[in-house]
């Protein structure tokens, strides 16, 4: 914490430990922390914020949320060994993904409808993306328009995750609208050609785009606007409708395969001259492999948060097993049920090369808008920049891909009969 450490002389990114002082000296000054960075306190403070449906939308997980729990029992089955006596004065939590140079191995993950969070929808976090310079990934249920999350986010570096439509003319448009605003890689999500069975949602009705919110996305699309047009649908007069067909042109039901798969990244390649292109979604080596071969040059192992399939594998046990059949061979992320800096270290040291956050942010940006997102990931990373330092590690590489950092016990999870809080 100490302003005068001379580790600033050997770092290419801020000193993120000194967010822990600033935090501890704001009642000198007559300041309080704007909130607390707990993953439990976050969560009820924004269930306190939200109305019921934003919270529903934010919390609910498929069936009996099993997944989830999974997600995070995963976790604590891993532990950190740390090293004393390493100079972590000379220590830096800087990091590279596909050319660009950020302040660490996190990333922003890409989540829809952030209208039922905070009127700004995905501007505010766009735009602490930037300032922080961690990579920020759009989603395409995203409710602000491509172009203007791309200005929000300037100079920082970004990526589209997309939704691909089964309406080709539409895929195209969103690829180039995506490119002309500056993202720098596609991102396809493929876990989500319907939304899993979410108690909490269908018993209230709760789907925002059904009720004509969180689609500007789709209407500010040229070929979207064409077919409300074919259709005869005047997204001021029946926005319901409206958004209905928007996020039903995206997913509800039908699935792509991987028949597809050449087409989308020849596409891809040719509009953009041949940026980075990842699977997201992945879960089983077969897929992993699949990815390789078809010339994917990342993926991202997800199981959406335990969103979508009830009592599926934990994602980070499906990280373990795909590192070891095709870590050499592709660039492997890594999200679903990060909730600190130590969930980050344990993914990178099992051979993840990016790991991106979700929930966290959403919640900081429902409780406090741009202010809340701010500030939960700076102390992310001061979380882990701190980590690194007592657990005597000087950079990310010598964490990434070092399972010697970890004591890992056998697989081995407690029967869930109702759905615990952890």
């Amino acid at each position: 914490m100490d302003p005068n450490n001379p580790n600033k002389e050997f770092r290419s990114t801020p000193e993120y430990a000194e967010y822990q002082r600033d935090n501890f000296w704001a009642d000198n000054e007559g300041r309080v922390p704007p909130l607390n960075t707990h993953p439990d306190k976050l969560e009820e403070r924004a269930k306190e914020k939200l109305t019921e449906g934003g919270w529903y939308y934010a919390s609910s997980n498929a069936g009996l949320s099993t997944t989830h729990l999974a997600n995070r029992q995963a976790f604590y089955r891993h532990r950190i060994i740390p090293r004393m006596l390493v100079d972590t004065n000379k220590r830096d939590t800087a990091w590279e993904i596909w050319g660009h140079k950020t302040s660490a191995p996190v990333g922003f993950a890409p989540i829809g409808i952030n209208k039922i969070y905070h009127h700004l929808g995905e501007l505010p976090v766009a735009t602490v993306a930037k300032e922080l310079n961690l990579p920020y990934c759009l989603s395409t249920a995203g409710s602000t328009p491509i172009e203007k999350v791309g200005a929000a986010n300037g100079e920082g570096p970004r990526f589209y995750q997309l939704y691909m439509p089964h309406d080709d003319e539409l895929t195209v448009s969103l690829l180039r609208r995506a490119l002309d605003s500056g993202f720098t890689a596609c991102i396809l999500t493929v876990d989500t050609w319907q939304l899993g069975w979410r108690h909490d949602d269908v018993a209230n009705s709760n789907y925002a785009f059904y009720h004509g919110i969180g689609h500007d996305l789709g209407l500010s699309d040229p070929v979207f606007q064409k077919r409300l047009a074919e259709d005869g649908i005047d997204p001021d007069k029946d926005p319901n409708r409206a958004g209905a067909k928007w996020i039903d042109n995206v997913w509800h039901g039908r699935a792509h395969s991987w028949e597809k798969m050449p087409w989308l990244i020849k596409t891809w390649k040719e509009m953009s001259g041949g940026k980075p292109f990842a699977v997201k979604g992945i879960q089983s080596v077969a897929d992993a492999r699949k990815c390789v071969e078809i010339g994917c040059d990342g993926i991202v192992v997800s199981n959406h948060a335990g969103r979508q399939v009830d009592g599926a594998v934990a994602s980070l046990d499906a990280l373990e097993q795909i590192v070891d059949a095709v870590g050499d061979k592709i660039y492997i992320m890594f999200d679903s049920g990060v909730r600190g800096a130590s969930d980050v270290f344990k993914a990178l040291a099992l051979g993840a090369k990016f790991v991106f956050v979700g929930r966290l942010w959403v919640w900081g940006l429902s409780i406090m808008g741009e202010l809340g997102v701010r500030h939960v990931m700076k102390g992310l990373l001061a979380d882990l920049d701190i980590l690194l330092n007592v657990a005597g590690y000087q950079n990310i590489g010598q964490i990434q891909g070092n399972r010697e950092a970890l004591e890992s016990l056998p697989k081995a999870y407690s029967l869930i009969q109702e759905r615990a809080k952890i």
